[in-house]
């Protein structure tokens, strides 16, 4: 029998569980705010995504896909534990139903609830409790996923996308499906060793440029220096959690105990600390940024990038900080940005298009912030749905909710949003009638992420702003976490471990 028709026999279940949760958001996340799909629904949704790439490889093997849950949705604050609790049990009553052969899994990794500090975690415990351990389970990661124990002892395989921003998160998930496959038929006996340094990333967080490059080349290396290596991550960490665990993390996945593996992964980890000066972001004032606009017209548009209000890393995407200041210091200049606002957004669209209003907007709800009055025209108003023009989650859709936009001194174009959604992308604005090319800037609520969407369309600029969405030594209160830069470290506190099959424990 050939292994296709041996394969198809395989019955293979896909879900998605996949929210990064910034803890200093004061907002809980809600139902509301997330997009749910059930069954054959997953299909059409999964976009240019992790899950996608699982649904894709599965597919070309011919395995029968057993299409579960999928929830998910932009990087907000911690998960309402009833909104957790409630998929997760719908999860395992699922999986505990069809009984599959196997299970893959898009989760971020760096999920937190009202009440627990490792959701994914949490989530692959009750996963396997449900299951029992002869099940194949794998999970594609963000490489920004805080991987814990707790993960690596009740998953046979974690892997994380390798590409800051996240342009490989299809070939991530067609990886973790190929290798359970390989469970499946009994090639591979995966093994993780795993090393990790109390230490976060300042800044420098792209990995095609500086000390991350060459950590990601190494590993790359590394992995050619023996077949028995399946798969070398590197996880970076979300900073806005709170976690003992807290910490750069490699992983070095093997066919069976590789004796190099504990080592190659430490020494990645010390390639860290090594290079820890290194870890800074070159970025620019609110009024540097908007004097290269001013003074750079052969550039235009520009997409500048609020960096403290960043909805990719949980913040609530309410600052007014890049507002004003072109409405104070540059009348010259033309664009558009986003305030998350749901009260003055739904003033706007009762007062209707063609009216005046005068709002306080923003601020309301970032500790620290303040709102900015703005008069201005109603000139657009929606529902907010939308899709994701990618390439990063291309595909999926999304939402504003309920909005409006209000153009003030007939220049600045302010779309007020009933929820904080996903801000890298094109589509955020161009789905409300903004004209990207006839602005002088456009802002948005990301870091790096923009840079693949906005290719082409605008030149981009990294702007230093207040806000929760961004880690500055000692700003944030942590519990938990010991790291550096807020607390002395050494790379003697590189802790080692080994996980495989024989080691999981449900306790």
């Amino acid at each position: 029998m050939s292994d296709t028709l041996t394969k198809r026999r395989y019955r293979v279940a896909v879900a998605r569980f996949y929210h990064e949760s910034n803890r200093f958001n004061p907002q809980p996340t809600l139902l509301s705010q997330l997009s749910v799909q059930v069954g054959v629904d997953l299909f059409p949704f999964a976009g240019s995504s992790t899950l996608a790439g699982i649904i894709a490889e599965l597919d070309e093997a011919g395995v029968e896909i057993l299409p579960l849950l999928s929830v998910s949705g932009p990087p907000s604050g911690l998960i309402a534990q009833e909104v957790y609790a409630g998929a997760k049990a719908q999860l395992i009553s699922m999986l505990v139903s069809c009984k599959p052969d196997a299970i893959v899994l898009d989760l971020h990794g760096a999920m937190g609830t009202t009440e627990l500090a490792d959701a994914d975690g949490d989530l692959l415990c009750a996963i396997r409790q449900a299951v029992g351990a002869a099940v194949p389970l794998g999970v594609g990661l963000d490489l920004h996923a805080n991987l814990t124990t707790t993960m690596l002892t009740h998953a046979d395989i974690c892997i994380a996308c390798k590409e800051n921003p996240h342009s490989d998160v299809m070939q991530c998930g067609k990886r973790v499906a190929r290798l359970v496959l390989s469970m499946l038929d009994g090639e591979l006996k995966p093994v993780t060793a795993c090393a990790r340094l109390p230490m976060a990333l300042p800044g420098a967080g792209e990995t095609a440029t500086g000390p991350l490059a060459e950590i990601h080349q190494a590993a790359r290396d590394a992995l050619c220096s023996s077949p028995a290596i399946e798969d070398i991550s590197i996880y970076n960490v979300f900073r806005s959690t709170d976690h003992q665990e807290f910490g750069q993390v490699v992983t070095v996945l093997s066919n069976g105990l590789h004796a190099e593996s504990p080592a190659i992964a430490k020494r990645l980890v010390g390639l860290f600390w090594e290079n820890r000066e290194r870890f800074v972001d070159e970025l620019l004032s609110i009024d540097e940024a908007f004097r290269h606009v001013a003074c750079t017209p052969v550039d235009r548009p520009f997409v500048l990038a609020d960096m403290g209000d960043r909805i990719l890393a949980g913040a609530p995407g309410d600052s007014v900080m890049l507002l004003s200041a072109v409405l104070d210091h540059y009348p010259q200049l033309r664009g558009a940005l986003t305030v998350t606002d749901p009260e003055n957004a739904h003033r706007a669209l009762q007062a209707g298009l063609g009216a005046t209003v005068t709002l306080q907007a923003g601020g309301q709800i970032t500790p620290g912030f303040h709102p900015r009055c703005i008069t201005g025209e109603v000139v657009h108003v929606g529902l907010g749905d939308f899709v994701l023009a990618g390439p990063f989650q291309g595909g999926d859709p999304s939402s504003l909710g309920p909005c409006a936009v209000v153009l003030v001194d007939r220049r600045i174009a302010v779309l007020l949003t009933t929820q904080a959604a996903y801000s890298h992308d094109p589509a955020v604005l161009t789905s409300q009638g903004i004209v990207i090319e006839e602005q002088d800037f456009v802002v948005v609520k990301s870091g790096y992420h923009f840079t693949l969407n906005f290719a082409g369309l605008a030149t981009p600029l990294l702007v230093r702003t207040p806000g929760v969405g961004y880690y500055t030594k000692g700003m944030f209160k942590y519990e938990k976490s010991r790291f550096w830069p807020d607390f002395p470290m050494s790379d003697a506190d590189i802790e080692e471990r080994v996980f495989s099959e024989a080691s999981r424990s449900f306790q």
